[in-house]
């Protein structure tokens, strides 16, 4: 955007907000006025299209603390009179090259139109006129003063969010990210947690003048999976077994993620609740490999036939002698 758009258009009048808003206000206006403003809600409207772009103009500059600086500053100027040198002596020579170089940024050219005064001391004055004008304009020419360079200015960090499904998540996977046009290829980890956040260096936005870009944080959403959990490096899994199972011990199959079972001894006498461990099912990660954690839960019949019914009864009338709340009454009363 040139030096003459700047002057010639009230980026603070465009999005509703006084000169010294801050950067919130800002924002909140810009964001007002773009879903307002937006093609996809005024279909064929030129008018409304041409007045979203006015506002991301206005935006991309009131939002960057720089450029703003540099935009009131140019703005602030170019209320004041003809740009030119001290009468007479050795400036005036190079006055006449400044209105030349600045005609076009200031309104006019040659005599006519408004311009800015910025008187030019002599040489051997001191000169403090001319570096106060290269300070305040220098950033319009690309750098502090003229024929400065503008300083390298390291990239933005970016965010993105992938979602992966489980068995994905687990195993590691290499996604493609579409960031501001360009694709991102990035290597997620075995064993990445729902919610975690990757930050891959150098994907962010590109520097400026050789400064190197800025990083791309990528956060990893999860798909659950129906039967399996992560917990670090390991699997957890719930495993249903009949009563007879967990009273009397068992032997059972147990999947595991790779699509295959294992095989699991249920010790005689397993409460429900009770978490088992299959030594090296679990996850293979940079740190090692997990275990298998699988937690028993006692299934009750919903319906029992009669021959069932009296094979319940026969043994509650076995164990009547035990009372499996004795232990909870009597730490309820301490």
């Amino acid at each position: 955007m040139s030096g003459q758009d700047w002057l010639e258009k009230d980026f603070y009048a465009v999005l509703g907000v006084p000169k010294d808003a801050d950067a919130a206000s800002i924002k909140k206006a810009y964001r007002k006025l773009a879903r307002t403003m937006h093609p996809d809600h005024n279909p064929g409207d030129a008018a409304a299209e041409a007045k979203f772009k006015e506002v991301g103009e206005a935006y991309a500059v009131l939002s960057d603390p720089e450029q703003r600086q540099q935009y009131d500053q140019l703005r602030a100027m170019a209320g004041g009179a003809r740009f030119r040198a001290g009468a007479g002596g050795p400036g005036a020579g190079p006055a006449g090259g400044f209105e030349d170089l600045f005609g076009g940024v200031f309104g006019g050219a040659g005599g006519g139109g408004s311009r800015v005064r910025f008187p030019q001391g002599a040489p051997g004055a001191g000169g403090a006129g001319a570096g106060g004008f290269e300070d305040i304009l220098g950033g319009l020419f690309g750098g502090g003063g003229f024929g400065q360079t503008r300083a390298a200015r390291r990239g933005a960090d970016l965010s993105a969010v992938t979602t992966l499904p489980f068995r994905q998540a687990v195993e590691g996977s290499t996604v493609a990210l579409g960031v501001e046009g360009r694709t991102v290829k990035a290597r997620i980890p075995a064993g990445v947690r729902d919610g975690q956040k990757i930050r891959l260096r150098g994907k962010g936005r590109p520097g400026e003048n050789g400064a190197p870009a800025g990083d791309l944080e990528v956060t990893v959403r999860v798909t659950p999976h129906p039967v399996f959990a992560l917990d670090g490096n390991n699997l957890r899994v719930t495993l249903p077994v009949a009563f007879d199972e967990a009273a009397l011990g068992a032997e059972v199959p147990v999947p595991t993620l790779d699509g295959g079972t294992v095989r699991l001894k249920i010790p005689a006498g397993t409460p429900s609740g009770r978490t088992l461990r299959v030594k090296g099912r679990g996850v293979t990660t940079a740190s090692g490999t997990g275990d298998l954690l699988v937690t028993v839960q006692v299934v009750v019949p919903q319906r029992l036939s009669a021959a069932a019914k009296e094979a319940v009864q026969a043994f509650g009338i076995a164990t009547s002698g035990e009372d499996p709340r004795a232990d909870l009454l009597a730490r309820a009363a301490e």
